[in-house]
């Protein structure tokens, strides 16, 4: 009979000395997801149309060491490969890549009034995942005990509001993005989604705009979790995704984090 392997501590650092880029990293979603990568004991790369909400990342995490910014347009090709360049010319490797930019306003004109070079534009962070990922992989495949890709999609990709059908657009091909580039990049890079619903983000932008959410007793009651989303709750699933040892067995999947909101049912 064989024996059951014995039991093995948890190590406290589960990105100790990884390297992971994070689009849109210096601030909401982007920035709680960097920070975590820092305090799981990785290096982080953060790439950021705002120069100044990436500067202030750099001063206060106080990790020289440990952390990048660079300015980063995601629907640039020329961009997107400056930004692994400069990850590599600093740390000689990526071991994550976290597509995480794009515009946060879900809201259009509607569909017969909306300019096809804005839909275009709209499509940003589909876009820009499929760049950021096209530079990144050569180096991903190159890690030892595996890369890891987490795209950062949204629940709209499930559900919608009206006029909102270039965002739905991009987080629903985010999603089926996922899947066929975990078949496409397996064993060697594990794909994963991450689609999160109501998040404060107040508090995680630039020193000039940043302000404590507004947020009503209706406003966190609506999740059977009791309260609205923050940063950190995504980024704790994140850490959890690009570390093999946490998730080697887990590719191609989407996981919503909404509180429970998007499984409860509403009636008018």
């Amino acid at each position: 009979m064989p024996s059951i392997p014995p039991i093995q501590p948890w190590n406290p650092a589960p990105l100790q000395d990884r390297v992971v880029l994070v689009t849109g990293g210096a601030q909401g979603i982007g920035r709680g997801i960097a920070q975590a990568v820092i305090g799981a004991g990785g290096s982080v790369v953060i790439g950021d149309l705002d120069a100044d909400a990436g500067r202030a990342c750099l001063r206060e995490w106080g990790a020289p060491a440990r952390a990048l910014f660079r300015r980063l347009d995601v629907a640039s090709d020329r961009s997107a490969a400056a930004f692994v360049a400069a990850a590599l010319d600093r740390f000689g490797r990526i071991d994550g890549l976290v597509n995480n930019a794009g515009l946060p306003d879900p809201h259009v004109p509607p569909l017969e009034r909306l300019d096809p070079a804005e839909w275009n534009r709209r499509l940003s962070s589909l876009h820009g995942a499929f760049l950021c990922s096209r530079h990144a992989l050569p180096a991903l495949r190159q890690t030892p005990d595996g890369g890891a890709i987490v795209n950062i999609a949204s629940t709209r990709a499930h559900q919608s509001e009206p006029h909102s059908e270039a965002y739905a657009a991009a987080k629903g091909g985010l999603v089926a993005f996922t899947h066929a580039l975990a078949l496409s990049e397996g064993p060697k890079v594990r794909v994963n989604c991450i689609s999160p619903g109501w998040i404060a983000t107040e508090g995680w932008r630039a020193p000039a705009s940043r302000r404590k959410p507004k947020l009503t007793r209706r406003d966190h009651q609506q999740h059977p979790a009791g309260r609205v989303g923050t940063p950190e709750d995504i980024a704790a699933l994140a850490v959890h995704l690009l570390a093999p040892a946490l998730s080697g067995f887990i590719t191609g999947q989407e996981f919503v984090v909404d509180g429970g909101m998007t499984r409860r049912m509403h009636y008018v």
